[in-house]
């Protein structure tokens, strides 16, 4: 037997209750306002002419060891070299998202894998959203290549290890036995990836005195995610009334898993980093933010927080929410 969600006329072989066409009045608005409001549909100035010298190259501020003093002892060289090298990974972490979670799991849906999910406007959505994220990694890239070109040096990204939530995702759906397991695994990580990821990408957009070319790649890169997110979100509350018990029971289990992977500091990366660099002390360093606990980057899940509120599975997901923001509405831009 085919191990995906097949359908039949009412009822899939895994107990999906069948419903219609997906006829969401968000995704048809976001669907038909995309040639205006997509980053690659505008005409903004090239960000890559904004490159000044002068200024790092990502926020001091969220370094998780910014007040150590190891850190704060280093020549302003060295830190400059790991503000870069920070936001080499930021750069090499959404592109490796992007390529190998997020467009997959659009992809998915619109080969068919969830039969609650179809309809005109949802696929031609998901086609939008598929051209925006292959555009961030090809921005993404542009940028790491103009920063090594004008930093005068390597910062080789593959010399990173892969990003921690993609390494989490892997594992994960290695050790999944159905296909449907799989499937869904992918579908958690992308749209807490999704509803995210904006929060993220805010933190470098808002920060003060910060390389122009990152603040507005960054800029760029959350309007659309923010669009991305809004359509996730509604896939999400459509599919999920759709699955058996325990369907539902993993997709919740591979959500909180996929936040808490996440949201944490990578500190896998931040150990190459004090390698690339050479700081003397660089590993007690680490060690000490992580003995103080400061092992969330991201504190910001009001979105996928929203939508599991509208679902009333909060309290089905094993999640600290107390220790973090979930103010606000998830926002849609139409």
């Amino acid at each position: 037997m085919d191990e995906r969600f097949v359908s039949s006329s009412e009822e899939d072989a895994f107990g999906f209750v069948m419903f219609g066409a997906v006829d969401n009045p968000v995704i048809h608005r976001l669907a038909a306002n995309w040639k205006r409001r997509a980053t690659v549909k505008r005409d903004d100035t090239d960000l890559l002419d904004l490159f000044d010298p002068a200024l790092p190259d990502y926020p001091e501020e969220i370094v998780p060891f910014a007040d150590h003093p190891t850190y704060t002892a280093l020549p302003p060289e060295q830190r400059s070299a790991i503000l870069t090298w920070a936001m080499i990974t930021l750069n090499r972490n959404t592109e490796y998202s992007e390529t190998h979670v997020v467009n997959p799991a659009f992809g998915l849906i619109l080969r068919g894998e969830f039969p609650g999910l179809w309809g005109e406007a949802l696929e031609v959505s998901l086609m939008q959203a598929m051209v925006d994220e292959q555009y961030h990694i090809l921005m993404h890239r542009m940028a790491s290549d103009v920063t090594r070109a004008r930093r005068g040096e390597q910062y080789q990204e593959k010399q990173l290890p892969l990003p921690y939530v993609s390494v989490t995702h892997r594992e994960l759906t290695e050790r999944a036995v159905e296909r449907w397991q799989r499937s869904l695994l992918t579908l958690a990580f992308s749209t807490t990836t999704e509803l995210s990821i904006g929060a993220y990408l805010e933190l470098v957009a808002k920060a003060d005195g910060v390389q122009p070319m990152n603040v507005t790649l960054s800029r760029l890169h959350r309007h659309d995610e923010v669009c991305h997110g809004s359509i996730s979100g509604e896939l999400l509350k459509v599919l999920y009334p759709q699955l058996t018990d325990e369907q539902q029971r993993f997709l919740l289990d591979a959500l909180c898993r996929a936040l808490r992977a996440y949201s944490a500091n990578d500190y896998r990366a931040w150990e190459a980093i004090m390698r690339f660099v050479g700081v003397e002390g660089g590993a007690d360093m680490l060690q000490d933010c992580r003995s103080a606990g400061r092992t969330a980057l991201l504190r910001d899940y009001s979105g996928l927080h929203q939508v599991l509120a509208e679902l009333d599975v909060l309290d089905r997901i094993e999640f600290d929410w107390s220790s973090v923001k979930v103010s606000g509405r998830l926002p849609y831009v139409l």
